[in-house]
Formats: structure tokens, sequence, C-alpha cells
């Protein structure tokens, strides 16, 4: 995939309010470390996670969706009526139907002949967002497009807690700590063909995608029946797999995609992964040869946010002054599938 008249206007993103240390979820798990001979201090150990952010109980993801929207459509001075897309890509979503992106889409005033929909794959879903959005701009079907999420974790965290204190196994503690490692953000990236602005800042490059979907039920969040007609939520992931499968799928991706940008490893100033934890960001950096002073993370303080960790993350790198006019930036994505994808920007 290449593009030739695609950029990343402006980025928006919303914080959520409420800090979640991790020594304050382990005093909540204090009855199944005791049963577990576990020590405090684990659960940062394991993913170097110090804290994380949660919206208020009961917050709606689509107020998060349009606050992020509101900030990239202020920073760029673009009307509503000029966006000819609006894509929802959580993992989170309001309900079933109709699309969560309805909601944000009427919260920001756009409307008329704009296509509003929502997109889902896992982690990867702002990513595939803007592909979807790249295409339609470099088609020359519309001038700019809008893709936003929002994630929650305070819901599936509480229930997944007294899921592990009822039980006390080590198998179900291990199968539930990618769970303990959930952020909450919102995110907005605002794509264009260049034409509202002289700067032509951020030029999207092209990607890569690929899969292994044999790969598909080692990460799971879904509804499972409770025995007494309801359903509740659920979360199991296989840490060690994907992350040794994750690895492999990762690497061969970034074979692919050097060329098919046109770098060479060494010419990448700069990369933006998913932000999963420490050994996930130790084990992809290793396996690709990328230094770690080229990679700008924030899991220790945002935790794993799903589809918002890498945009949110390569916005805050932005404000921050870490990636400058110019530089050659990876978007390292990868998300529960499996599914890889891999986008280059000139900064």
């Amino acid at each position: 995939m290449k593009y030739s008249r695609v950029f990343l206007e402006a980025l928006g993103y919303e914080l959520a309010p409420v800090v979640v240390t991790s020594a304050e979820l382990e005093a909540r798990l204090e009855p199944l470390y005791r049963a577990l001979h576990f020590a405090p201090g684990q659960l940062q150990a394991l993913t170097g996670i110090r804290e994380r952010r949660w919206w208020e109980p009961g917050y709606p993801l689509s107020r998060g969706a349009i606050a992020a929207g509101e900030k990239a459509l202020a920073a760029a001075g673009i009307a509503p009526e000029d966006i000819g897309v609006l894509a929802y890509t959580g993992v989170c979503r309001e309900q079933f139907e109709p699309a969560t992106a309805c909601r944000v889409a009427a919260g920001l005033g756009i409307k008329g002949n704009a296509a509003v929909y929502d997109i889902s794959n896992a982690c990867l879903g702002v990513l595939n967002g803007i592909l979807d959005v790249a295409n339609r701009i470099e088609l020359g079907q519309i001038r700019a497009g809008l893709v936003v999420s929002c994630e929650s974790a305070r819901d599936i965290n509480d229930i997944m807690i007294a899921r592990m204190l009822k039980e006390r196994r080590m198998e179900h503690f291990a199968a539930s700590l990618a769970t303990l490692t959930g952020g909450s953000g919102a995110v907005a990236i605002l794509l264009t063909d260049g034409s509202f602005s002289k700067a032509k800042r951020r030029r999207l490059l092209g990607g890569v995608t690929q899969a292994a979907p044999e790969h598909n039920g080692l990460c799971l969040w879904g509804m499972s029946p409770d025995g007494k007609g309801n359903f509740t939520q659920f979360m199991s992931t296989d840490g060690v797999k994907v992350m040794n499968y994750g690895v492999n799928l990762g690497l061969r991706t970034w074979e692919a995609f050097l060329p098919e940008v046109g770098w060479s490893s060494d010419q990448v100033d700069m990369v933006i992964c998913h932000q999963v934890g420490s050994a996930h960001q130790s084990a992809i950096l290793k396996a690709l040869d990328i230094p770690a002073d080229k990679d700008f993370t924030t899991y220790e303080f945002l935790g794993n946010m799903g589809t918002v960790s890498l945009p949110l993350t390569m916005a805050l790198a932005d404000e921050r002054e870490m990636l400058l006019p110019g530089d050659r930036v990876g978007l390292l994505g990868i998300g529960s599938g499996l599914n890889c994808l891999m986008l280059g920007v000139e900064w």
C-alpha cells in the first residue's frame, strides 16, 4: 500500500481522569495474593505498568470520542461539514446497533453526505480506520476524514478481579494478567488530502499488513452465558504465546514494510508501537533490531488502552516534540487474531 496525497492533518486525545495504580489493584487482589503466596509488586514487575487511567463509572464512550474529535478539528481549523467520513474504531462500543460512530458524528455536527460507520479489529482498529480513510482520499472521493476511538477498561477489570477472588487459581490469574494492564482513553486522527493547509505535515507514505489468523484463540474478550439466562463479560489471554507468535508476525511484517515505504532499518528515526508492556516492548525491539532510544512509550503510566494506545502515544510524542519535521516514523501495530499492520509517516 502506497499513498501520495494523504496527510495526518491533526491529532486529538482525551485522557481518562481516574488514576489507578498497580498497587491499588494488588490491594484489591490481596486474598488471591495470599492464597498464591505472591509478594506485593508482582503486577508492576511483570508488566512494567505503574498506573493506568479509567473513566468514571458510566462514562459514555461517545463522549470521550467526541471530545478528542473536537480537539482534532479545532487544531486543524476544519469544519464538520468538510468531513467525508467518520469512523469509530474502538473495541468498546455503546451498543450492538446503531454504530457508535452515529452518536459521535451527531455530537460533532457531522452529517449530510458523510459516511458514518464502525470498524472493529481488536487493537488495530484505529490503524485500520486510517487505511480506510486514506484509500478514500487517495481515490479522490473525499478531502478529509476523521477516525476516532474510545476505550474503557473499568468494567472488565471489576468483573475479572471478582472472578479471580472467587476462584483463586494460578491458571486464572495468568490468563487474566493482561486484563489488569488495561487503561482507558480516547483519540481522534484527522486525515486530509493536504488542501486545507500549506504545511502539508505528517505525510502517510504507505504500509503493510500481515495476518496469522490461526492464532485467533490466544486473546479473547467477549460475552459468556452465566447459566442463569444472562450473559457476562470475560477476558482471557495466553500472554506467552501472544508475545512469541506476535513477535514472529511483527518481524515478518517489518521485513515487508521497509521496502514497501522505501526505507532501510537505519533510516527509521522513531517508532511508535502498540503499548502492551515492558516484556513485549523489549522482545519486539530486539527482534526488529531497533534501538530503545528510537521508541517512545506510555505504557508505564497509561497501560494498554487497546486501539487508543498507539495513536495517543503518537500524539503525546508529537506534543513533546519527540517527532520532528522530516522524521521517518514507523507506526507498528499488532492486534489479537493475530494481525499486524505497520504504517510509515514522513513527519
